[in-house]
């Protein structure tokens, strides 16, 4: 079958330029005024057709010039409709060719390709999600299995690493202000009940002794690995 006018098999659907189309059926009104009173027959934007801009490159004397075209993308049944309406040969000899496309379009050979492309094209999407995702699975994995806690300001520097921006001071305040930690009291910056139930915190106890022969007991809150996976998710989602 000899090619009369270009076509373009994208988004699934047969598409061409109106532009083009109203060049091969001779028509004697300019595209501008032609166009829009072709769109009268029914036809609608973003479902029939849509707005294309062309550069075209012509010889003007001894130069060639650029200048930028109004053009409309529109689907093989709105170019079947419109041949159809010229009732020239023109548009008679176009439409056939165009009918003959279809057929060849929805015969099962074409459908099954259409398939098996669409499927290789998932894959390969999975794939390239599967590659993004797996250094992320391989480290929420190691740092949830590690026994090794980390203190907050820690935690705030492997936020920052994992794309979102946060410093220390704003992370413990987020904290409290979201229940995780103690706002006030004796417990100031403590787990709450709620973040020790969930395994985000633990609290390290340490046995001080003085110059003068006195022992102290301090308490630092540290976040587990399970605590780690959890708030970068929090804050990455």
């Amino acid at each position: 079958m000899n090619e009369l006018l270009k076509v373009n098999y994208d988004n699934d659907r047969i598409t061409l330029s109106a532009r083009e189309l109203h060049e091969f059926l001779e028509v004697k009104t300019s595209f501008k005024d032609w166009f829009p009173r072709m769109c009268e027959y029914g036809f609608n934007e973003s479902q029939d057709f849509n707005p294309l801009k062309n550069e075209q490159v012509r010889l003007e004397g001894n130069r060639q010039v650029k200048r930028t075209v109004q053009d409309y993308e529109i689907t093989l049944d709105m170019a079947k409709e419109i041949a159809m309406i010229q009732r020239s040969d023109k548009g008679k000899e176009v439409r056939q060719y165009f009918l003959e496309l279809e057929r060849r379009w929805n015969s099962p050979e074409a459908v099954m390709n259409r398939a098996l492309e669409y499927s290789r094209k998932q894959v390969k999407a999975l794939m390239e999600e599967n590659k993004e995702l797996k250094p992320k699975a391989l480290f929420a994995d190691a740092v949830s299995a590690s026994d090794e806690s980390i203190l907050i300001g820690q935690l705030a520097k492997l936020i920052r690493q994992n794309g979102y921006e946060i410093g220390q001071n704003r992370l413990f305040e987020w904290m409290r202000e979201n229940e995780y930690l103690i706002k006030k009291g004796e417990r100031y910056n403590q787990p709450t009940q709620k973040s020790m139930d969930l395994g985000l915190f633990e609290v390290k106890e340490r046995t001080i002794t003085n110059p003068d022969g006195s022992t102290r007991i301090t308490l630092t809150t540290k976040v587990t690995g399970k605590g780690q996976v959890y708030f970068i998710n929090k804050f990455l989602s």
